[in-house]
Formats: structure tokens, C-alpha cells, sequence
């Protein structure tokens, strides 16, 4: 008993991670919390559990004839806020919202209408390689949201179907951030974690060579095998055939209709099947009570979208009058045309997790939601009950104003059309100097600062320069991506001031040591692509890189390759539409099905995972 006591002991801190470890894990997996919460839990479970203390530790070391030798005997948790690389992906953040807000981005997606053509292959070749290129500089997440309502107007002019696009379009945007370290948000924490681990960070381009070959392959398998696996499928509005709702009207209830004091359900509703009324105004005031509750009273205001035959003839002919209102002795006020969108569901939306009744979406927003797609499936009754979620597409219907308020909000990224986006030239040419000094100065090492250093100097600037304002700024910093890093860094940090990353490194070496760092180096390509299709690639590339760097050491080899096929792997995500958030958002667009996105990105993650398996030990020897 007493030596199971001593070995406890000796051995709590290793499996006190180990089990906070698996928990985060299965948390990820399981989804039972948002993943920056997980990881900022995990960081406050290494805290309560001792296993990092909160400060350095600083051990003085007396010296003879000379003052004391102060050592940093331990890292403290809050040195992972020190780490540079959340600092610069807040500053991408910025940089890209103050591209797109400038109107740099929408320039891009405008000139992609004139040269692009009707031919389907032509289409996709421009398509993906203005997606990459941008996708190099900037944070590859906006440049899919602005391309979205591009390209499916562009489709329903040219009669191509988007679901031949959108995949193309998310696939080449991740194919453009493995060109360059700024590119992608897992190169960055990957060489922020090595490098304090002592590995000598990587320049701008140092992936280029790799990621430029990395991008004609995926373009040459997209543009042939992948465009023939890709399917045809109908958008949500193309399903809902919108051309058969046309007009939103008001109307009085007067004083001897027979609708007064009777249940609104059970008349109005009843008698015009397909009508929806929007909302019902009592002197002044619009009614929060829901319509299976509601009696109508006299002098009722009743906001109605009719439909039908009969009432596109009616506004053909100049007029707009109710079938029926004689007898119900209804005034009509006003008739205004209603406007029909689709919008996707964002994953910063304070929606997610509500239904549409908790909302009150057609009370606050005035707008009726016809149809909700998710997974592949296009939802269209119960609606109200239904829970939201990050990536849905939602198909409204409602007056021009009050879709023009909606459009405004954060909650949604409308992809029927394009936002209007007021081009001033000259901070469009403040933002793209700047951008273009961030890519130099990074690369070049200029004044001697490095990239987090330009990184700030850009995002400053376009605050300054007025490209965006400091709400603006704080609002386009995805925080929860933020912290999630920082929460896994602190769970690394602990696992290797432990020693469990070393004995977790031993664990492995045991089965694999006897294996050629080739095969080795395979397996951690393999095992990165794969875990960052279920979970956080960003949380992926934190708990990976110290066990990764660790079997290097342990197989005597160089660990750059390694780390280099990890950078590689974190960003193969191809074969699900929730492993990365632009696949989330052509999710819905498009009208996929989970299976469309395996289909078409197993065979790409495979391809790729063979090119990275022989051509990273070439650039980058053991």
C-alpha cells in the first residue's frame, strides 16, 4: 500500500494531465461545450491541479567575484499569453476585416464576374486560383463569405449549379493558406510552439515551395477526377420556387368583420392556406403573443405575404386587392414587395443554440423564415422548434426594409446577393499598402522585426488610416479562436513541464522507434489531417507540436520535416464539411450532403498526404 502510495505520488502530476487530456479530447469530440471553452477549462484544471504554477519560477544561482546568476527554473501559466502567434492571428483578423471593409476583397470577387466566363471549367480555374492567391494573405474566411453571393449569382446567370463551385471554392481558399506561414492560422501556433521549444522559426515563405505544388495538384484533381465527383444539387430558394410569393400587404380589421374576437388561426389562416402573417399591430404596438394565441380585435393592422396566381396577375394589372375582402371587411393600406434571401447562420451568432419562437424572429425582425437547410437536408415545417446552429442556411421571406436591417446584422452572412460595399478609393489603397508592408516586412525581416511585430504595425495602421475603427477591429478578432489557443498552450506547456509529453513520447517510441523516419513522418501527416477533420485544428496543432518535436528527438532526426508535415496536415481539411469553417459555410450554400464532402475530399487528403510523405523529406532532410 504504501509503495502504490509513493508511485501515486511520484506520478500525480503526469496523470492528473493525462486525465485532463482525455477529457478535452472527448469534450472536442463529444462537442459538449464550445471548444474555446473546453480549452480555457483545461487551462483552469492545470491551474487548480498544480501542474504549472502562475508565475516563472526563478531560481538565483550564487556566482563568485560577480552578481548572482538568475535561471528560469520553470514556466509559469501565464507565459503562454507571452506567445506570439494568438497575437498575430488577432492581427490578421484585423488586417483581412480592413481589406474586406475597404472594399479590397469585393474588388477581387467584382472582377472575377468579368473574367470568368460561362464555361464551367473556366469558371472554377479563375474561381480557385483568385481564392488562393488571396487566401495567402489573408484570413481565408472572409474571402469565402464575400465570394459567396458572387459566385451563386454568377451560377444563376451562367445556368451553372453552385454545387459544382462551392467546394472548389472553400477547398483552393485552405489550399492558398499552406503557402506561406501567415496563411494559415495552425502554421502560425505550430511555429510559435516550436520555436520555444527551441527550434528556429520559420520564414514567410519557407512553406511556399511545397504549398505552391501543394496548390496545382489540388487544382489539377478539382478541375478533372474532382469536378466529375462533385453533384448537381439545387439551392434551398431554387427548392422553395420563390417566384410564387411575390407581395407583402397590410391590412384594417373594420368594425363588423367577422374576424373580430375570434382566434387568428382559425379564420384568417385557415381560410388562406399559405398566407403568413408577419406581424399584428393593436394601437401602436406590435403583439408579442403568439398567433395560435391571438384574437383579433377592431382596428387590427394585420402585415400579411400572400401568394398565388391570382396575385401576380392582380399585380400585373397595377393593383393589389385580398380574394375575399369584401366579406371580411378588411381595408387594405398598403401593398410592398417582398424580398426573398437566404443567410447563413455565422459561428459567432448569438442564434446558435435558440429557436426561432425563443427569438421572436418574426416579431423582432419582421421577416418569416420559409425553410431552414441543414446537413444536407432542407427543413420546412415545425420550424419555430427548431435549434439553431452554425453553418445552417436559412431561406426568409419580408419586406425590403426589414431584410435590409437583417442583412446589417452579424448574426448572418447573406448569400442570395452581394452587400452593397461603398469602394473609397483611397483607403482601398490604404489597406492594400498596408497588406503589402506586412507581406514585406515579414518576409524580409525589416528594422529587424519579426512577423508578429509587422503583423501589429499593420493592424495599427488600419485603425489609424481609418480603413476600420477600434469597434470594428475588436468585432472582426474571432476571440474564441483566441482563447482556445491560449488554452491549449497552457495544457502543452503543462504536459511537457510534467514530463507526460516525454512519457507519452516514450509510449510511441516503443511501437514506432524500430520504423524509418520517413514512415514515421507519414503517420504524423496522417494523424494531424485526420484529427483536424473532428476537431479544432488550431487545438490539433497546440497538443501535437511538443509530442511531435519530442519523436524527433527520440528517432535522433531533425524535427522541421516533422513540424513541416504537421503545418501541412492541420490544413488537409477536405473530407468533412465541419473541420474547417469554410466548409461550414459552402455547406449550406450549395445544398450539400455530408457525403458529397468525403466523396470528392478523401481522395484529395489522400493524394496530398503521398505528395507531403515523399516531397517533405526532400525540402526539408532529416
Amino acid at each position: 500500500m504504501t509503495a502504490l502510495l509513493d508511485w501515486f505520488q511520484a506520478n500525480y502530476q503526469i496523470l492528473a494531465i493525462y486525465l485532463i487530456l482525455i477529457a478535452t479530447v472527448l469534450a472536442f469530440f463529444r462537442e459538449w461545450a464550445p471548444p474555446d471553452l473546453v480549452a480555457l477549462a483545461a487551462m483552469g484544471a492545470v491551474l487548480i491541479f498544480g501542474l504549472l504554477p502562475l508565475a516563472d519560477v526563478i531560481e538565483t544561482v550564487p556566482v563568485e567575484n560577480g552578481p548572482d546568476l538568475k535561471i528560469l527554473k520553470e514556466r509559469g501559466l501565464l507565459s503562454v499569453f507571452s506567445n506570439g502567434a494568438p497575437i498575430t492571428i488577432a492581427c490578421m483578423f484585423i488586417l483581412s476585416a480592413g481589406l474586406e471593409r475597404t472594399g479590397a476583397i469585393d474588388a477581387m470577387g467584382r472582377f472575377f464576374t468579368k473574367i470568368a466566363g460561362k464555361s464551367e471549367l473556366r469558371v472554377l480555374l479563375v474561381l480557385m486560383t483568385m481564392a488562393a492567391v488571396l487566401s495567402a494573405f489573408v484570413n481565408n474566411t472572409p474571402i469565402v463569405v464575400v465570394f459567396l453571393p458572387i459566385v451563386l449569382a454568377h451560377a444563376r446567370a451562367t445556368n451553372l449549379k453552385a454545387s459544382k463551385l462551392l467546394i472548389p471554392l472553400s477547398f483552393a481558399s485552405i489550399l492558398g493558406g499552406t503557402c506561406t506561414l501567415t496563411g494559415s492560422s495552425t502554421n502560425l501556433i505550430i511555429d510559435g510552439v516550436a520555436t520555444e521549444l527551441g527550434e528556429t522559426p520559420f520564414t514567410m515563405f519557407e512553406l511556399s515551395k511545397l504549398g505552391i505544388i501543394y496548390a496545382v495538384i489540388g487544382f489539377t484533381y478539382l478541375l478533372t477526377v474532382g469536378r466529375k465527383l462533385l453533384p448537381e444539387r439545387s439551392s434551398l430558394a431554387e427548392l422553395i420556387a420563390p417566384q410564387s410569393r411575390d407581395f407583402l400587404t397590410q391590412f384594417k380589421v373594420e368594425a363588423d368583420s367577422y374576424l373580430i374576437g375570434k382566434p387568428l388561426t382559425e379564420t384568417f389562416l385557415k381560410d388562406f392556406k399559405g398566407a403568413q402573417v408577419l406581424e399584428v399591430k393593436r394601437k401602436g404596438s406590435v403583439l408579442t403573443a403568439p398567433l395560435t394565441e391571438l384574437r383579433i380585435r377592431e382596428r387590427d393592422r394585420l402585415l400579411v405575404t400572400l401568394h398565388g396566381p391570382s396575385v401576380q396577375k392582380l399585380r400585373d394589372s397595377g393593383g393589389v386587392r385580398f380574394e375575399g375582402q369584401k366579406y371580411l371587411n378588411l381595408t387594405e393600406l398598403e401593398s410592398r414587395e417582398v424580398k426573398l434571401i437566404e443567410g447563413i447562420l455565422g459561428p459567432r451568432s448569438l442564434m446558435i443554440g435558440r429557436t426561432l419562437k425563443q427569438i421572436g424572429f418574426r416579431r423582432n425582425y419582421g421577416v418569416h423564415v420559409l425553410a431552414i437547410h441543414r446537413q444536407g437536408e432542407n427543413l420546412s415545417n415545425d420550424l419555430s422548434d427548431v435549434k439553431l446552429a452554425f453553418g445552417d442556411t436559412l431561406l426568409m421571406e419580408g419586406p425590403v426594409d426589414a431584410i435590409n436591417r437583417l442583412q446589417k446584422q452579424r448574426d448572418f452572412v447573406t448569400i442570395t446577393e452581394a452587400p452593397e460595399v461603398k469602394i473609397d478609393a483611397t483607403k482601398l489603397w490604404f489597406g492594400v499598402g498596408l497588406a503589402v508592408l506586412f507581406i514585406l516586412g515579414a518576409s524580409l525581416k525589416l528594422f529587424g522585426l519579426g512577423i508578429p511585430a509587422w503583423a501589429m504595425i499593420a493592424a495599427l495602421g488600419m485603425i489609424l488610416l481609418r480603413c476600420l475603427n477600434a469597434r470594428q477591429a475588436y468585432e472582426a478578432v474571432q476571440w474564441n479562436i483566441v482563447f482556445l489557443i491560449f488554452g491549449m498552450l497552457a495544457l502543452g506547456l503543462a504536459m511537457a513541464q510534467t514530463g507526460a509529453a516525454a512519457n507519452l513520447v516514450a509510449g510511441i517510441m516503443t511501437i514506432f522507434g524500430n520504423f524509418s523516419p520517413f514512415v514515421i513522418l507519414a503517420v504524423v501527416y496522417l494523424l494531424s489531417s485526420t484529427l483536424t477533420e473532428l476537431i479544432s485544428n488550431n487545438a490539433v496543432a497546440a497538443l501535437l507540436t511538443p509530442i511531435v518535436i519530442g519523436i524527433a528527438e527520440g528517432a535522433g532526426v531533425d524535427a522541421r520535416p516533422f513540424i513541416v508535415a504537421m503545418m501541412f496536415g492541420c490544413s488537409a481539411s477536405f473530407a468533412t464539411p465541419i473541420g474547417y469553417q469554410t466548409n461550414t459555410y459552402v455547406y449550406g450554400a450549395g445544398g450539400y450532403k455530408f457525403t458529397d464532402f468525403p466523396k470528392v475530399g478523401v481522395p484529395l487528403n489522400l493524394l496530398l498526404w503521398i505528395i507531403a510523405s515523399i516531397l517533405i523529406p526532400i525540402f526539408w532532410p532529416f
